[in-house]
């Protein structure tokens, strides 16, 4: 009996054993082609056949904090790349590989039936400088002691950022770019001025996907800037060293690109590829430094960061200034980082300011700054906590700020009230350059303006998109790789330079406007000298810092 019994057991083992593998059978038999998909896609990425996501177009960045060329190209009419979410992951539904029969050889996963699909993330060359391609877009004239830039057509390229999945271009261009109407990025369509993965958009309705790659080409206008020379203070093999005027930013940023000092010195001296060793507000002028190479980059920024760089500038100021010296050590705190407006506030970030009067003429004093930390605006924060700001300092000596104009930290309004009084004053002034920002800028909490496309009716551009064909042959000529390029070849090379300074879709060309004085793009704020291991560099001391110097 007892024999039996084990028999039965072993019988009935056996079959709950084939049972059971005849369940994973079924289950791993509908699985497996997923998980091979899955495994072959994560082989593929791990030995780098995949394509990564790049980020694109060039960078900027001023006041709020410069970063050299190489990042995405910010702020501009129409489709802007943006730091730091240029681009989505690459291995969306529609570029996952799938293995496939023998030996290396894969193919592409297609969209279901209708589906668009978005071709994978293209690759872009290493590197962070412009080429002559970029210096040849345009040129520079010279009127009535500024520097200026001839229009020219421009792409701003960039690819699907995370919150624009699943939203319509339509909404995106709502939302987001209100530099124009929506009438005119209709307009801009027929013209066949917007490209989606290169290919002409057709409707504005449609659904973006992760890596889908936006392409946008407007009539690009840049604001004028101090006529003066960016004068070679040294170069060597290592470095080179100018003296840069005041209200030319270091390089492309906003709506700046031929008006910078990188594109300056590219175009006018030949020095090309160079990389900013450290950064100075667009008003600041003085001592600044760019390495020849990445590997001196490197190692001067390895003093920066061990604290061996030693900065001295030079300003003018409201009031009589203590004669004895002082140290400021009031945090900062960034306001806003779209207008580039800080203050001194306890959630700050430390920083320590050392000061010492040089003169006093009975009005304004100047006075020596030795920055022993780099904040933001640092240098113009602490002056204006002391009482004393620059006595021209746009920003920092507002009347925005209240009557007390920011003196010990006193100011009677809520951050949001003091940037849209802000943007108000020099929106009135015409000025919002000196906020790095254009009228699309502004958001719904500050104050709205008629801005200049607003003048362009429904009518209006649907009249100007027949005349804007004509020159689809420029339109389309740009090159195809990620590089912000000018669209200057094929038949755009048989218009005429008068002809590309007038577009009929660009509500800029529309507007007179009225050209700061020479005077009113200089701010009293003076890089005097920087210098680390084995280096020293000065520059001459402004007219305005002199002694006998009388104020108009």
């Amino acid at each position: 009996m007892w024999l039996g019994g084990r028999v039965w057991l072993q019988v009935f083992g056996q079959v709950c054993f084939n049972l059971r593998r005849l369940t994973f059978a079924r289950t791993w038999g509908g699985r497996r082609g997923p998980m091979a998909e899955t495994l072959s896609t994560r082989a593929e990425a791990a030995s780098g056949l995949g394509a990564p996501a790049q980020q694109n177009g060039e960078a900027g960045g001023d006041a709020r904090g410069e970063q050299p060329p190489g990042r995405p190209e910010p702020a501009g009419p129409g489709v802007e790349p943006a730091p730091g979410d240029a681009t989505q992951a690459a291995g969306s539904g529609e570029q996952a590989a799938t293995a496939a029969p023998g030996p290396c050889k894969r193919k592409k996963r297609r969209g279901a039936t209708g589906e668009r699909v978005v071709p994978p993330p293209k690759k872009r060359r290493t590197g962070v400088s412009f080429g002559d391609e970029h210096f040849a877009e345009t040129s520079y004239y010279f009127e009535g002691g500024l520097r200026k830039v001839r229009p020219y057509y421009f792409d701003f390229r960039t690819y699907c950022k995370g919150r624009w999945v699943g939203h319509s271009l339509l909404h995106v261009f709502s939302t987001e770019f209100r530099a124009q109407p929506l009438a005119y990025y209709e307009a801009a369509v027929r013209a066949g001025r917007l490209h989606l993965n290169e290919e002409p958009v057709q409707d504005l309705s449609v659904v973006l996907k992760d890596n889908d790659f936006l392409r946008n080409t407007v009539h690009r206008h840049e604001p004028p800037v101090t006529a003066e020379p960016v004068r070679l203070l040294a170069e060597n093999e290592d470095v080179v060293v100018v003296d840069k005027p005041s209200s030319i930013p270091v390089h492309p940023c906003g709506r700046f690109r031929h008006n910078t000092v990188i594109f300056i010195l590219g175009k006018e001296h030949q020095l090309k590829e160079l990389h900013p060793l450290h950064r100075l507000d667009r008003l600041t002028s003085g001592v600044l430094m760019f390495a020849k190479t990445a590997a001196v980059s490197e190692r001067i920024h390895e003093q920066v960061r061990d604290r061996q760089l030693e900065k001295e500038y030079v300003c003018r100021v409201e009031g009589e200034f203590p004669a004895e010296e002082v140290t400021c050590k009031e945090p900062i705190l960034v306001v806003s980082y779209k207008v580039g407006v800080c203050r001194v506030d306890p959630r700050g970030k430390p920083c320590e300011t050392v000061f010492q009067r040089l003169s006093y003429n009975g009005h304004s004093s100047v006075v020596r700054c030795r920055p022993l930390t780099g904040r933001t605006h640092q240098i113009r924060v602490h002056l204006q906590f002391l009482g004393h700001p620059i006595l021209n300092d746009p920003i920092y000596n507002s009347i925005a700020w209240g009557p007390s104009r920011g003196r010990g930290g006193h100011i009677p309004k809520t951050d949001e009230e003091l940037l849209r009084d802000l943007v108000a004053e020099h929106q009135a002034k015409q000025s919002l350059d000196v906020l790095d920002l254009c009228e699309g800028d502004l958001s719904p909490g500050l104050p709205d303006s008629t801005a200049p496309s607003s003048e362009l009716g429904k009518d209006c551009l649907g009249e100007l998109a027949a005349s804007a064909q004509k020159m689809d042959g420029a339109v389309e000529a740009g090159p195809q790789d990620l590089d912000t390029v000018p669209l200057a070849s094929g038949k755009a090379t048989e218009i005429d330079v008068v002809d590309q300074e007038t577009d009929p879709l660009c509500a800029e060309c529309r507007l007179v406007r009225q050209d700061p004085l020479p005077q009113d793009l200089v701010m009293f704020l003076h890089a005097l000298c920087y210098k680390g291991p084995g280096f020293e560099y000065f520059s001459p001391m402004p007219a305005w810092a002199q002694d006998d110097w009388q104020e108009d």
